[in-house]
C-alpha cells in the first residue's frame, strides 16, 4: 500500500512539515475553495502542487500531489437540472488539466446533498479522546423537531420518534444550534457552507429524484466521464455513502457491494473504479469489507482505512468512529486481502499494483484536543492510526502475504 495523507491545503493547521514528519509517500489533495461545477485550471492545481513541494522554511519537501480527492460533482449533475451539461464538460476538462500535470486518481462521490454525516464531531470516549459520531436519535431529533422536513416522522419507527420527541425539549437553543451546524458541516475545506435554510432548498431539489432516477443520473454522467478517464489512463474512484444508509428522504445508491457490482458493470471500463472506504461501509454490519476487497479489489483504486463501531446491528445504526485497529471491522484481514490484490496485479504487471491508501479520520488525542483542526483529521490521531496500519502491513508481509 502506498501512504498517502489528507491535505485541505495552506489553510489546514496541520502543515507540510507534519505530513512529513509523519513519513507519508504522498498527499491527497483538493482545490477545495474552488466552487463546485467550476473547471480547475492549470494555474491552480499547480499552486497547490507547489504548496505541497514546500516546506515552511522554503525547502523542498520532497512530496507530491499523488491523489485527487475530491474532484466534486455537482448536485446539477445529480439531479440532472440547471447547467449540468456544462458542469460535465468542466468535469471532464479539469480531467484533462490534471491529467496534464501528472496526476491519475481521481476520487469523488455521488451523495445528494451532503458529503457525510454527523451528529457530533467531538464525542468524548472513555480514555478522554474526542471522536465523531453518528446518533440516530439525535438526527431524528433534527429532521423531525429543527429542520421540519415534510414527512420526516414516517421514515422513523415510533419508539426511536418518541426518543428523538425527548431529546429535542431536553435541549437548550445553543444544542440545538451545534446540531443543526453538525449535521449540515458537509465536506471539510469546502468552498461552501450549507445553513438550515439552504438544506431544506436543496431536498425540495430532490423531490423528483427517486432512487431509480438517481441511479440512471449516476449511469449518465458515468457514460461521459469514464471514456475520458480510460483514455487519459487516469482512474476514478467513486466513494461509498457516508454513512451506508438513506437520510432526509434522499437516495443512497452507493452503500452496498450489490451498489458498487452495479456501477462497476453499468460502464465496464477499468477506469471506472472504487474508493473502499472501510469506515464508511462498516457503519453496515452487512458489508463484508475483507469480501468486498476480495471480489471488487481489481477496480479498487484508493483506500480509506479506518473503523467504526455500530451501537446494534440494525440499518441504519447510530455508530462512533473508533481507533483504526478499533471497530467491528477485522483491518487485518482487510489488510490481508489487499496486499494479495496488490500481488496479482504485479504478477500481472499492472503499473497500478500499489493502491494509494490514507488512514481515515482518527481520534483527537494528546495536544490534537482543542487545536481547532478539521473533524476527523487530527496530526496525532491519523499519526497513531498510519503507524498501527504500517505494523499491520509489516506483519503480515513477514508472514507472507503481499508481493
Amino acid at each position: 500500500m502506498r501512504q498517502t495523507w489528507r491535505w485541505f491545503g495552506p489553510a489546514d493547521p496541520v502543515s507540510v512539515d507534519t505530513m512529513l514528519q509523519a513519513g507519508v509517500q504522498g498527499v491527497v489533495s483538493a482545490l477545495h475553495h474552488v466552487p463546485t461545477g467550476a473547471v480547475w485550471t492549470p494555474e491552480e492545481i499547480a499552486r497547490r502542487q507547489s504548496d505541497i513541494a514546500t516546506m515552511r522554511d522554503g525547502r523542498p519537501s520532497g512530496l507530491k500531489w499523488e491523489v485527487v480527492e475530491s474532484l466534486p460533482v455537482s448536485e446539477a449533475i445529480k439531479t440532472q437540472t440547471g447547467d449540468w451539461r456544462e458542469h460535465v464538460a468542466a468535469w471532464n476538462q479539469s480531467l484533462h488539466h490534471l491529467h496534464a500535470a501528472g496526476l491519475r486518481v481521481i476520487c469523488y462521490n455521488f451523495m445528494p446533498v451532503l458529503d457525510w454525516t454527523r451528529t457530533d464531531l467531538t464525542w468524548a470516549r472513555p480514555t478522554g479522546a474526542r471522536c465523531m459520531r453518528f446518533d440516530l436519535a439525535d438526527f431524528a431529533a433534527f429532521d423531525i423537531h429543527i429542520l421540519a422536513r415534510p414527512g420526516a416522522a414516517e421514515d422513523f419507527p415510533e419508539d426511536l420518534r418518541e426518543e428523538a420527541a425527548r431529546r429535542f425539549a431536553a435541549m437548550t437553543d445553543a444544542a440545538r444550534e451545534a446540531l443543526a451546524a453538525n449535521i449540515v458541516f458537509g465536506l471539510p475545506g469546502a468552498a461552501e457552507r450549507l445553513t438550515t435554510a439552504d438544506l431544506r432548498d436543496l431536498l425540495a431539489t430532490y423531490v423528483p429524484v427517486t432512487d431509480a432516477v438517481l441511479r440512471r443520473n449516476f449511469n449518465d454522467f458515468l457514460e461521459q466521464v469514464a471514456p475520458v478517464a480510460q483514455d487519459l489512463g487516469m482512474r476514478l474512484c467513486c466513494h461509498p455513502d457516508d454513512p451506508p444508509f438513506p437520510l432526509l428522504g434522499l437516495p443512497r445508491i452507493m452503500s452496498t457491494e450489490a451498489d458498487y457490482a452495479e456501477r462497476m458493470a453499468a460502464v465496464d471500463l477499468p477506469a471506472n473504479g472504487i474508493t473502499l472506504c472501510s469506515g464508511s461501509l462498516g457503519a453496515r454490519h452487512d458489508n463484508d469489507l475483507p469480501g468486498m476487497m476480495r471480489r471488487l479489489g481489481d477496480r479498487v483504486h484508493f483506500l480509506h482505512l479506518r473503523n467504526v463501531r455500530r451501537d446494534s446491528d440494525t440499518i441504519p445504526a447510530s455508530f462512533f468512529e473508533d481507533e483504526h485497529l478499533g471497530g467491528q471491522t477485522d483491518m487485518a484481514a482487510l489488510i490481508a486481502t489487499i496486499l494479495e490484490e496488490e500481488a496479482r496485479r504485479k504478477a500481472a504487471g499492472r503499473d497500478d499494483w500499489q493502491i494509494p491508501m490514507r488512514p481515515d479520520h482518527g481520534q483527537d488525542i494528546l495536544d490534537d484536543i482543542g487545536r481547532g483542526g478539521q473533524p476527523g483529521y487530527p496530526a496525532i490521531g491519523r499519526l497513531k492510526g498510519l503507524a498501527e496500519l504500517r505494523g499491520v502491513e509489516l506483519g503480515l508481509r513477514h508472514a507472507g502475504f503481499g508481493a
